[in-house]
């Protein structure tokens, strides 16, 4: 049965919603405007579904191929290339998807529907003493997230989302829907793990790990030798456990606020003690002037993640085989210069040095860290504005082997290639040709005329 919204009685007698496919919203219903906007794009699809199960989600993908419309796929809608919306075609949005069912609690084995948001599964785990490693964002989709990567808070000691996931069901164009796993549909299932998305993807089987309390919190230090910090931390990093995971954020004097330094951990060692000595090298980095460290459940370390209204986030990210001292010093540069911005530079290693490059479509694990750069201008400003916000940005890029592509900014040919090594984009465009042949929800891994419509986010 299709729930309707209400709707002009006018626009509905001249252009009939389809049926069948869920909620439906046209321009000029209520609700339309909020759902045609994501935190890094407003567009101005033709019709937003939302489909309230499986089935509807298999009518919407046979309906947008037969109609001809470009199809987009929102979970959680904060990608910053604007992918989970368009312009004239339909927009997925799986909103209503948001189960989450422990379905084989021996191997620990959770079904998640791809458009819960990871707040919401690490709410529904925290009784099972259960979490999945993915990213920090409680409001972030499950299944935006997980297709490009998943890097968050236990990334070192559980690796990427993706090396947890063992099973998905994917509606393909034409409606024909499959479960893809390592014994079936082999190549799909390897390229949902960070390929981006190939078809649309309902729900997701991940192995969740033994989860309690975890160490979580923030050290701010008196920033008066920003480089000596990196390095020194980076130092601690390579020497720490792999239950430690951190990110470094250095942040210029804005609005009449001093410049900060900020070293985030969270310590997931199943000894407590164990946990607080693995801080001890990072409190020696220098002189500590706040200190929010703390034991809590992990459900509680997700942050809420809104996106400030009237601003226009302009990032860019990179990944780096080794932080050497050049790239420490380009870090240092981008956010003390005379246009200055915000760095934040995460230690990966670990679990996700582990995996072999070609065993997911995240091809990029010799990475030891993930560097971003990020500006905040007015909603309004264009790209020149974004381009003169991140004049340092192109010195720090320059020392990368690669992107992670759910950080990605612009969803240019560059950035495609960035994200993707040869080897794997042609694999990647293989396994697509394959199950989508018409291109009708891989656009992304085409040329850049095309990028800005395509996979989940």
């Amino acid at each position: 049965m299709s729930i309707q919204t209400p709707r002009r009685a006018a626009r509905r007698a001249a252009a009939p919603a389809p049926t069948g496919l869920g909620d439906v919203l046209v321009p000029g219903d209520d609700g339309y405007e909020e759902a045609r906007r994501t935190v890094g794009a407003v567009g101005s699809p033709a019709l937003v579904v939302r489909p309230r199960d499986e089935a509807q989600v298999a009518a919407a993908v046979a309906h947008a191929g037969r109609a001809g419309l470009p199809l987009s796929v929102r979970s959680g809608g904060h990608g910053m290339t604007g992918r989970a919306t368009n312009d004239g075609g339909m927009v997925v949005d799986l909103r209503h998807l948001d189960s989450v069912e422990v379905v084989d609690p021996r191997r620990r084995v959770v079904r998640v529907g791809a458009g819960a948001t990871w707040g919401q599964v690490a709410a529904a785990l925290a009784p099972h003493g259960l979490a999945v490693t993915s990213g920090d964002t409680a409001s972030v989709g499950v299944g935006g997230l997980t297709l490009g990567g998943g890097i968050g808070w236990m990334v070192r000691r559980h690796g990427l989302t993706v090396d947890n996931l063992v099973g998905a069901r994917v509606v393909l164009p034409g409606g024909r829907t499959v479960t893809a796993s390592p014994e079936r549909d082999a190549g799909l299932f390897w390229a949902l793990r960070g390929g981006g998305g190939i078809g649309v993807v309902t729900s997701l089987d991940l192995v969740a790990a033994r989860v309690d309390d975890v160490l979580f919190g923030a050290l701010t230090f008196a920033s008066g030798d920003p480089a000596r910090l990196v390095a020194g931390w980076r130092d601690a990093l390579r020497e720490a456990d792999e239950e430690l995971s951190s990110t470094l954020v250095l942040a210029p004097a804005a609005g009449g606020a001093p410049p900060s330094a900020t070293v985030l951990v969270c310590a997931s060692h199943d000894d407590p003690a164990a946990a607080a000595r693995s801080l001890e090298p990072l409190r020696r980095l220098g002189t500590v002037v706040a200190d929010t460290v703390a034991t809590v459940p992990y459900a509680q370390v997700l942050a809420d993640g809104e996106h400030p209204q009237q601003v226009r986030i302009a990032a860019r990210n990179v990944l780096v085989r080794r932080l050497d001292d050049d790239v420490v010093a380009s870090v240092v540069a981008a956010v003390t210069g005379d246009r200055p911005v915000m760095m934040a530079v995460r230690a990966l290693g670990g679990a996700v040095a582990r995996v072999l490059p070609d065993e997911t479509a995240f091809a990029h694990r010799d990475a030891e860290a993930l560097v971003v750069g990020a500006a905040l201008l007015s909603a309004d400003a264009p790209d020149a504005a974004v381009d003169d916000a991140l004049a340092a940005w192109p010195r720090v890029a320059a020392h990368g082997s690669g992107a992670y592509v759910n950080f990605q900014g612009t969803a240019t040919a560059a950035d495609l290639h960035a994200a993707y090594p040869p080897a794997t984009l042609d694999r990647l465009r293989a396994v697509a040709r394959s199950y989508d042949p018409g291109g009708l929800s891989v656009r992304h891994l085409e040329p850049v005329t095309d990028a800005a419509i395509g996979a989940s986010s």
